[in-house]
């Protein structure tokens, strides 16, 4: 069994259950609630990661696991699988579609803090824009990349489609559309959702503020 600490809305989160639905490992894991925050951490996380961020997993013999990447790879050693290529071009094409769509991620949780937890007084535009265009560049090298990614399946192309979910999930992105200026990407994000109940099963609703 796997204790993980989790939010329902996390991308990271959401990452590390298609990857344990798809590998048949889903109920061998626990979900501890929690309240990840960057200033009101959550003691009973940090207690034992001091990073306080969600996921993090405890294993049975009190090993941590942070880092949804960490987790990921520990569930693909569970269960071996194409998710994570052994070796090889394809090896380093997954793991760096992951860094880069975690990258995203990162940018896109940067400014929704700029934009929703910081004090109005203390708001600074331009780093804000600069996580949008770190966001903007990637979903342009991604929408090049998109006809490669319809043929595979890896922890690259599932940390794309987690990225892309977020942003249709976040209310203080409502406005962003990814989708026009990227055809190509909007169509295998379509068809990839759509496809693997992994998907549908971990999808997070949009909250109403």
């Amino acid at each position: 069994m796997i204790r993980l600490f989790y939010s329902p809305r996390s991308p990271y989160v959401r990452k590390v259950m298609i990857v344990a639905h798809e590998l048949g490992l889903a109920e061998q894991v626990e979900f501890i609630d929690c309240a990840a925050h960057p200033i009101d951490r959550d003691a009973s996380i940090v207690k034992h990661n001091p990073l306080g961020q969600v996921p993090t997993a405890l294993l049975d013999d009190g090993t941590m696991l942070a880092d949804s990447g960490v987790i990921c790879q520990y569930l693909d050693a569970m269960k071996p699988s194409s998710m994570f290529p052994v070796s090889g071009p394809a090896r380093w094409r997954a793991l760096t579609d992951e860094a880069v769509a975690d990258g995203v991620l990162e940018a896109l949780l940067l400014a929704r803090y700029e934009m929703v937890v910081r004090p109005s007084e203390k708001l600074w535009p331009e780093w804000r824009d600069g996580q949008f265009d770190k966001m903007n560049k990637s979903l342009d090298a991604f929408e090049r990349a998109a006809g490669d990614l319809g043929k595979r399946f890896d922890i690259g192309t599932i940390a794309i489609a987690c990225a892309l979910g977020f942003i249709d999930q976040v209310p203080c992105f409502i406005d962003i559309d990814w989708r026009t200026s990227r055809p190509a990407l909007s169509a295998w994000y379509a068809a990839e959702t759509a496809k693997r109940p992994s998907f549908q099963i971990t999808k997070a609703e949009r909250p109403a503020a």
